[in-house]
């Protein structure tokens, strides 16, 4: 189309310059600017249309379902009420009789797509189907067993999902576990998603040689057949990819951002990209140093000192949350049972690490 548009304009342009004639002299000066112009708009328009046109396919392409409908509806409805309010405008003389009537469906028309865009949920409420994004959330079939050992994952129920209630499933949240725990507890106030690449990355592990990489992999399908088994937070797939040359924490980020909804993870250095980006994160490991029981200067427990400290003379003994107890001088009460007193309690990035003296008596 380029090219036919472009040597349309050089043989235009070759008779307004009076190079050529059309009867007595087509060769070569005629032909020369056909094939120029031809040249050119080939080579050129694609440029000029490839890259803006991607770039509004995937725009288009990313919108929620609801959002799109609301916004087409939004547009004709604009566009009937502009026709209608132009008609005594036709019978105006000149450029105005064409430039009035192009500016009020202009108005109208976006006035219309921004309307109906704030009805978006008006437009869920009449079709359920689309309250789901038009990322194509959806449960697998079950026929969708590309991933040996994960049962498939049953979505939503249609009309329930929130958008901003999303909740992004990185792959080191899985692969740790506790986020089968978590939902259990009803803190998790949402719809989970995987996306399709971590479900692959998530695989990749599970079939590596190594066997540490292969267990943890593993075990990542087992947490994903409990969520799914247990029912309590809704489970769907986001069935999109990663492009070449794309890292999976900086897609994870771009499709939070896209969605307006939060990342699960319990990955360090994705969780301040994304806080970064601006992208909720919830990171289980912080969640897990907030639950802590607090332990105060001056106070007494009772502990199991279990093995020798870094330092010579010390003790190590843990609470039931996991919290290390380093007891000075509790060495000799290695494999028993002892009151301590805390003397300090120092904040890591690790976690919480007590020190204690040991009660006289």
């Amino acid at each position: 189309m380029g090219a036919l548009v472009f040597a349309a304009l050089g043989w235009w342009l070759c008779l307004s310059f009076e190079v050529a004639s059309p009867k007595s002299q087509f060769l070569p000066w005629g032909l020369v600017f056909v094939l120029c112009g031809a040249v050119v708009g080939g080579g050129i328009i694609p440029f000029l249309i490839a890259g803006p046109g991607r770039s509004v396919a995937k725009y288009i392409s990313e919108l929620p379902g609801a959002t799109l409908v609301a916004a087409v509806v939004g547009l004709v409805v604009g566009l009937i009420v502009a026709s209608l309010v132009s008609i005594p405008f036709y019978a105006m003389s000149g450029t105005m009789g064409v430039a009035v009537p192009v500016a009020i469906s202009l108005l109208f028309g976006c006035g219309g797509m921004w309307l109906g865009i704030q009805r978006e949920r008006d437009i869920r409420a009449i079709v359920p189907g689309l309250a789901v994004d038009n990322h194509e959330v959806a449960p697998l079939s079950d026929q969708d067993t590309f991933i040996p050992g994960l049962d498939p994952i049953a979505g939503a129920p249609a009309g329930r999902q929130q958008r901003d209630n999303t909740i992004l499933v990185d792959t080191s949240a899985i692969i740790d576990g506790r986020i089968a725990d978590l939902t259990v507890t009803g803190f998790l106030n949402g719809s989970l998603v995987v996306p399709r690449f971590v479900l692959d990355e998530l695989r990749h592990i599970a079939d590596s040689s190594d066997s540490l990489r292969r267990n943890r992999g593993r075990r990542g399908l087992e947490v994903l057949g409990r969520l799914r088994k247990d029912g309590s937070v809704p489970l769907q797939v986001l069935d999109v990819g990663v492009d070449a040359g794309v890292e999976v924490d900086a897609r994870l980020v771009e499709l939070a951002r896209g969605m307006k909804g939060s990342i699960l993870t319990t990955d360090y250095n994705l969780n301040r990209v994304a806080e970064i980006q601006g992208v909720k994160v919830l990171n289980v490991n912080e969640l897990a140093n907030a639950v802590k029981s607090i332990v105060l200067p001056g106070e007494t427990l009772r502990v199991d000192i279990v093995q020798e400290g870094k330092e010579a003379g010390q003790g190590v003994a843990y609470l039931d949350d996991g919290t290390m107890v380093v007891v000075e001088n509790g060495r000799r009460y290695i494999n028993s049972s002892h009151d301590v007193q805390v003397t300090r309690v120092l904040q890591t990035a690790a976690g919480r690490i007590i020190f204690a003296q040991p009660r006289a008596g």
